[in-house]
């Protein structure tokens, strides 16, 4: 027995609206196109390379200027300009 989910996921409008054109233009149904999608995503390789770090301003030894953790000194430092 094919058992199916209703879920709600948000996408962006003009992708939702090209893959409604390319679905009726292929004859099919928008939630069989994105199945398809889906499929194919999770049929591919899982990338397991490592990423690149990202940057670390500071110190020279990479220490961060500010804790990202302490939420109040991330704030203050992002406000330190001034409202933008």
């Amino acid at each position: 027995m094919l058992m199916c989910v209703r879920t709600t996921i948000n996408l962006p409008d003009a992708l939702v609206a090209e893959a409604k054109a390319r679905a009726l233009a292929e004859g099919r149904t928008f939630t069989s196109l994105i199945a398809e999608g889906l499929r194919t995503v999770l049929q591919g390789p899982v990338d397991d390379e490592p990423m690149e770090p990202l940057p670390a301003f500071g110190d020279p030894e990479g220490s961060f200027l500010i804790d990202p953790a302490d939420r109040e000194a991330l704030w203050a430092a992002l406000d330190a300009d001034g409202p933008r």
